[in-house]
């Protein structure tokens, strides 16, 4: 196969604003009195906040719980006085007042009973408001207490005794300045001081504040009346498993190769990495996460990840006669000796830190972490201050961070009645809602990877032997423990899949098996206690994550100045969903094949090179809100006809994130291929118009639609997307240009001055005796 360069796609003019649509519904009737009940409603709000705040706490601010029926614009809060700190999907909202001065807030709930100034008016005064409002509360002690502490016991703030001592993360909302939240954390330091407690750290983020305390339930329990609180619950913890050390023979590991200058360096956040002979002078730098003592892998993950990483699964690379490392290593230890986090930091302060460090000091721009809490207990569709952070640190650094989905509990995978259902069941029990993702894994701009087989993970040693039953019987089938998406705000995650292993079932332990036991089930990568043992396997979807960051790193050799979107955008257009894949999982639906399995497994090949039959073309760039863009795809006379011909598209962005928000990203972005339409006809459906004096936008025409699978509604939620669309009869009547409109349309961020940065990617693909590729590049050079 041809290893072309991939070609530039052409912009057609300047952005222009979109045209928005039309705004909500009109607000539902309500009767007489209905303003009255809601002032009654938010006086109670406020009577039982002001009782139930601690009295060191002097300033005015409260919060209020508002049910709606309809939406209601952000900017119609603010002029009350009030900012929305969070939104849910049952339509409530939370509302900070930093004043506590509800007077036009109440004014306007009084005059909703009032008879209407103007006679011609149809709705009660203030309708698109008040109309809207179901309900007005508080937020109860017990509403602040997180989902893991609720699972530990502490449902109810009496839960916390006096004497019992805690150590928490306390969460606040994004209710001001970073100033006004750095004031507020000092507020409740000193409080907590006064209790006899303590503040080992604190986070103050873009968007997430969290502190880690250690205080008795006597000093706790009043900061659960706090307004600007949002949650107390107990730390993160990692989900490692210490490999057992199984001898292996790897036979004779053949030399490592010296990566050539500029190669991208990856940042492997684990457990450490140990200076293993394969690894000599491939470790740029190390970093030691505060709290944490020594550089060694002690606890035993970090190295196995880190070899991964750097030379794939050694099972492929070893037979090759040499090692060729993708790149160097920068290492962070974020995890203790004891496969913990350390206490007395927040997670959030761990990773920003240890992110920032490796960027800013070695100039690392890829990092693996295979790490996960999966005790989270977050309710579907929401993340943690985890992802958040990592959310923020790739936007502002514009970097690719790579997790890992997280593997389900053991001894068994899933909630089987019977032990034989560990195989009967499989795959049914992925989706299961105990096998949601770990925190960080739903995080919106990074790429999070699950995990498939293999084959059956066994070897010549059990070809006879009927006590042991595989799980899954080719490579490419979902692996029995992989977690499944959707990730925050229901994007679908996982991002992407690759190796990570599978396991048996063993019938006379009615257990599951698998590597390092059966090297067959899982990756063939470095030993941390390489003096006992050179080699060893490991299985997990910590494992999957640092082979696809190996792929990424591959391209990045191959375009250094890539961004972290460009990179995403050519990853998940190189990928596809393996044939087992889909033969395992033909009775499920589309929708809950992509939960498991994503977009697939990547193709580095494909995502490093275009070839004589299949172009690549890309565009890195940027709009404004309400505003889009129109590239031309050049198509030739040879595309239009001659069998099967498939258009790929591919998109990523990273949007600004607000982790307390139904709607978790600030903006959104999708796209829309066109063909056989006018240029001008095409700008003018498009743009923004005044409604009242040129009337609506005039439709495009079905027949110059391109009909892209998954659709954009499908789509819609994601920060990255792919689409495609194959045809099979010629196409030739609709001319040589296509048109790809990507559009950036506004949400709670529209107030914020920003340019969304972006990546598309369009393949082109005919059958492989039809060369394209010279017939776009001439096209895309003259336009140029």
């Amino acid at each position: 196969m041809a290893q072309l360069d991939h070609l530039q796609l052409i912009r057609a003019r300047v952005p222009i604003a979109r045209r928005k649509t039309g705004g909500g519904s009109a607000p539902p009737g309500r009767g007489d009195g209905h303003g009255g009940t809601l002032q009654t409603e938010t006086r109670t709000a406020v009577a039982e906040q002001q009782a139930a705040k601690p009295a060191a706490f002097v300033d005015p601010s409260l919060l209020l719980r508002v049910r709606v029926d309809g939406h209601i614009a952000e900017s119609d809060w603010e002029r009350l006085g009030l900012a929305v700190v969070s939104s849910d999907a049952d339509r409530t909202v939370l509302l900070f007042s930093s004043t506590g001065d509800l007077t036009e807030f109440i004014n306007r709930l009084s005059k909703f009973d009032e008879p209407p100034a103007n006679p011609d008016q149809k709705n009660p005064n203030y309708a698109g408001l008040v109309g809207r409002i179901d309900s007005v509360g508080g937020l109860s002690p017990r509403d602040r207490l997180g989902p893991k502490i609720k699972a530990d016991g502490f449902t109810e703030a009496e839960d916390l005794q006096d004497d019992a001592q805690h150590i928490v993360d306390i969460e606040l909302w994004e209710f001001g300045t970073r100033a006004q939240r750095e004031a507020k954390v000092a507020e409740i330091e000193r409080f907590l001081i006064a209790q006899g407690g303590a503040v080992h750290d604190n986070y103050i983020g873009p968007s997430i504040t969290v502190m880690r305390v250690e205080a008795t339930g006597r000093g706790l329990r009043p900061l659960l009346g706090v307004p600007e609180i949002a949650l107390l619950d107990l730390p993160p913890q990692p989900d490692l498993e210490a490999p057992p050390l199984v001898a292996m023979d790897a036979g004779a590991v053949p030399p490592v190769l010296e990566p050539p200058e500029g190669t991208p360096v990856i940042g492997v956040l684990d457990s450490g990495v140990n200076d293993h002979p394969l690894l000599n002078g491939l470790v740029v730098g190390r970093h030691v996460g505060e709290g944490i003592t020594g550089v060694a892998d002690v606890w035993g993950h970090g190295t196995s990840v880190a070899g991964a990483a750097l030379f794939g699964d050694l099972r492929d690379a070893i037979p090759s006669g040499s090692l060729e490392p993708v790149g160097r290593l920068a290492v962070a230890k974020v995890v203790g000796d004891d496969g913990r986090f350390p206490e007395r930091r927040t997670v959030p302060r761990v990773m920003d830190t240890a992110i920032r460090t490796l960027h800013a000091d070695l100039g690392c721009r890829l990092f693996v972490l295979s790490l996960g809490d999966a005790n989270a207990n977050l309710a579907q569709g929401r993340v943690g201050p985890w992802a958040a952070t990592l959310d923020a640190l790739a936007r502002e650094l514009d970097v690719l961070i790579v997790v890992s989905a997280g593997n389900r509990g053991r001894p068994r995978p899933f909630m089987a009645a019977t032990s034989e259902e560990l195989v009967t069941v499989y795959p049914t029990y992925l989706l299961e809602p105990e096998n949601r993702l770990a925190e960080p894994a739903g995080a919106a701009n990074v790429i999070t990877v699950g995990s498939v087989a293999g084959g059956t993970g066994l070897d010549h040693r059990h070809t006879h032997d009927v006590n042991v039953r595989p799980i899954t019987h080719e490579w490419g089938e979902p692996s029995p423990f992989t977690r499944v998406g959707p990730g925050a705000g229901g994007v679908r995650k996982p991002d992407l899949v690759d190796l990570g292993g599978t396991a048996v079932f063993d019938v006379p332990s009615v257990s599951l098996a698998g590597a390092p036991r059966l090297p067959a089930a899982g990756v063939i990568t470095l030993n941390h206690r390489y003096t006992e043992q050179f080699l060893t396997a490991a299985a997990g979807t910590s494992f999957a994550a640092p082979l696809l960051i190996h792929k990424a790193a591959r391209l990045l050799r191959r375009m250094p100045d890539a961004s972290a979107n460009l990179l995403r955008a050519l990853l998940v257009g190189a990928a596809r969903s393996p044939d087992a894949f889909d033969r395992r999982l033909a009775a499920m639906t589309s929708v809950e094949r992509v939960r498991i399995g994503g977009n697939g497994v990547v193709d580095p090949s494909r995502a490093a090179y275009s070839d004589d039959h299949r172009v690549v073309l890309y565009a890195e760039d940027a709009l404004e809100m309400d505003q889009f863009a129109v590239y031309r795809l050049p198509i030739p006379p040879e595309f239009a006809t001659g069998g099967d011909r498939t258009i790929r598209v591919s998109l990523a962005y990273d949007p600004p994130v607000r982790r307390t928000r139904n709607d978790y990203l600030g903006t959104k972005m999708d796209f829309r291929l066109l063909r056989g339409i006018d240029e001008a006809q095409l700008f003018e459906h498009f743009r923004d118009r005044d409604k009242a004096s040129e009337g609506a936008a005039p439709a495009v025409p079905g027949r110059f639609q391109c009909k892209l699978q998954p659709g954009s509604d499908e789509r819609a939620n994601n920060t990255l997307q792919t689409a495609s669309i194959t045809f099979k009869r010629d196409t030739d009547e609709y001319g040589e240009i296509y048109y790809l409109v990507v559009r950036c349309l506004s949400h709670w961020a529209v107030d914020q001055v920003f340019d969304q940065r972006f990546a598309v990617v369009v393949e082109l693909e005919h059958q492989p005796e039809v060369r394209i590729y010279n017939r776009v590049r001439e096209r895309v050079q003259v336009r140029v």
